[in-house]
């Protein structure tokens, strides 16, 4: 008796983990599914201090309000930066998922970490001057509301280059095992969360600030 042929197993679409892979697709699948929980757990913060925003944003008890202390310029570039990580990362998947060597992921993945540590040093020179120039979080509810949403979505920011870091020395120490590619892609749904949760931030923040 003939038995059936098997028909080419799952993969996840992005990373495949195949070839000399040892995790099995349902333990990937369980990790990946325990990621998302906590990417939507992260969402949810960032939804509530949106909200928070949102109410506190016209409180301003005689202190600079949007209009006075946001600026249009440096956060328009720090976009540019952001979301050209976000490509940069997109080719170091790329690079993972076809390249035979891994100088393609590398490299990629040093330029996506020097675009996260530039973007940090944009927003940390404005935080440095809004804080110089008298706009603290003490001083009313919107700066209070803002200090809260905006550096809490730059240390996402620094936890994302954390994490190249150390995915760039598991790569040395480890290559491109199953394991690896698995925490390349929770580091790539994170890191594209980032780039999601900053065009609302520019949008609602600084695009309708100004224009207030």
């Amino acid at each position: 008796m003939i038995a059936p042929a098997q028909g080419p197993q799952l993969r996840h679409v992005g990373l495949n983990l195949l070839d000399s892979d040892e995790m099995e697709p349902g333990e990937a699948a369980t990790g990946l599914y325990g990621f998302w929980l906590f990417l939507m757990s992260d969402a949810i913060l960032f939804a509530l201090l949106f909200a928070i925003y949102g109410t506190q944003v016209a409180a301003t008890a005689g202190a600079p309000g949007p209009q006075e202390t946001l600026k249009l310029g440096p956060t328009f570039i720090e976009t540019l930066i952001l979301l050209t990580s976000s490509l940069t990362f997109g080719l170091a998947a790329i690079a993972l998922k076809y390249d035979k060597g891994r100088r393609g992921l590398v490299l990629w993945l040093c330029v996506t970490l020097a675009l996260g540590i530039a973007f940090l040093g944009f927003e940390l020179s404005d935080l440095r001057t809004m804080i110089s120039d008298g706009a603290t979080p003490n001083r009313s509810g919107f700066l209070s509301a803002f200090f809260a949403l905006v550096p809490t979505h730059g240390l996402h920011v620094a936890a994302g280059c954390l994490w190249i870091g150390v995915m760039l020395t598991q790569i040395a120490v480890f290559g491109t095992d199953a394991r690896v590619k698995l925490n390349l892609l929770k580091l790539g749904l994170f890191w594209h969360l980032l780039d999601i949760v900053w065009i609302a931030i520019f949008s609602v923040v600084y695009l309708q600030g100004a224009s207030a």
